[in-house]
């Protein structure tokens, strides 16, 4: 953890000036995304499946995007929707100020579902180099694509950018899953700054669509349908060594709600865990297999002080330790992300941490889910 806190410090230090300045309110939200005499720069990919009362946030967000609307392109795939979804891209799509495609996943051959067949349809439609994805019940900042666009300007040699993402919502369930949230973006960022990527979120990331292609985009785990995200990381980093990077940039901060019960929040943590067996790496498992393991500690310590195996003052050392190195890591993470309050509700999470990981990596295992509505059965 002190490992992951050294490399997430030196991503927060190498933001470079541009995006301080940006920032602070700086002159650099005046800066285009590239030459609108070019065609777009990013393409912008949404995956939606009934998300009519989400899409006009996100689409009002993208609307207001600062100094880069002629360098962009928009495709939202809708996904079998039952509600009003298409209705809301198509009102849209007159107001807003750059290319608005809409693509009904139904209407193509084999009506394939799922965000990936989303994305790869929006992929082999999009004319811009870059990808840019985010969910349909998203909100995004103004400076969000134009963040992007400064990193790519300054390092000509990534490929995969990961950008930090925000749980909000009120209530002590909103807080425990924004931090722990929080806990992921920290270690998902560091493990791509010591050059050992495990983690990302779908939610806020950017990619060369040429490079989705060059490594068969999902091939190999289609399958699964969730990892849309973190299997294409491990398949770039593993044919990019040292292209993969994080986007430290309080103006790339993309904010999703946490989810409004314990079932629904269990739904999706076991829609997460049902991947990690398929990586084909090993990083992701080990790590995956560490943070069960340690959040076990206290747990299982207590079981053995109560059968008088081990002392409580080894118990309360062993876990007070655990604290510590986790407070490490998130108390940067959670300056970053503008939420240092978080913080006192660690032990909290701590206590609850250890049988919620073990019945949703459980329940992972098992392969079976529901989301949005579907029934999903992973082999």
């Amino acid at each position: 953890m002190l490992r992951f806190r050294s490399a997430w410090r030196r991503l927060a230090a190498h933001r470079g000036p541009a995006a301080q300045a940006s920032a602070a309110g700086g002159p650099s939200g005046s800066e285009d995304a590239g030459p609108k005499a070019s065609g777009p720069v990013f393409s912008i990919v949404v995956a939606a499946r009934n998300e009519a009362a989400s899409l006009p946030g996100l689409l009002h967000d993208l609307q207001q995007q600062r100094g880069v609307t002629a360098g962009l392109e928009l495709i939202i795939v809708d996904d079998h929707s039952t509600d009003a979804t298409a209705q809301v891209v198509q009102q849209a799509a007159a107001a807003l100020p750059f290319p608005v495609r809409l693509v009904r996943l139904a209407e193509l051959p084999g009506a394939p579902t799922g965000k990936k067949a989303a994305v790869q349809a929006a992929l082999h439609l999009a004319r811009a180099p870059w990808v840019l994805l985010t969910d349909a019940d998203c909100r995004v900042p103004a400076g969000w694509v134009q963040a992007y666009a400064r990193l790519i300007r300054q390092d000509a040699a990534a490929r995969f950018i990961s950008g930090p993402v925000l749980l909000t919502g009120r209530g002590w369930l909103a807080t425990l899953q924004g931090l722990e949230l929080a806990g992921l973006v920290g270690v998902g960022a560091a493990s791509i700054g010591l050059g050992r990527p495990t983690m990302c979120n779908g939610a806020n990331l950017a990619y060369r669509r040429a490079d989705f292609f060059a490594v068969d985009g999902y091939r190999g785990n289609e399958q699964v349908a969730s990892g849309d995200d973190e299997f294409l990381l491990h398949k770039l980093h593993a044919a990019f060594p040292g292209s993969i990077r994080f986007l430290a940039d309080e103006n790339a901060v993309v904010r999703t709600a946490a989810q409004p019960t314990v079932g629904q929040l269990l739904r999706q943590r076991v829609r997460w865990a049902s991947k990690w067996r398929h990586y084909q790496t090993t990083a992701p498992q080990r790590l995956a297999v560490l943070v069960l393991l340690s959040n076990l500690t206290f747990p299982v310590g207590a079981g053995l002080w109560l059968l008088g195996t081990v002392s409580g003052v080894g118990v309360l050392g062993a876990w007070s330790l655990k604290l510590l190195a986790d407070v490490a890591l998130l108390r940067p993470v959670l300056g970053f992300l503008g939420r240092p309050a978080w913080l006192w509700w660690v032990p909290v999470l701590q206590l609850a941490y250890g049988p919620y990981a073990l019945a949703t990596g459980l329940l992972g295992l098992r392969g079976r889910y529901e989301w949005k509505g579907r029934h999903t059965r992973v082999a």
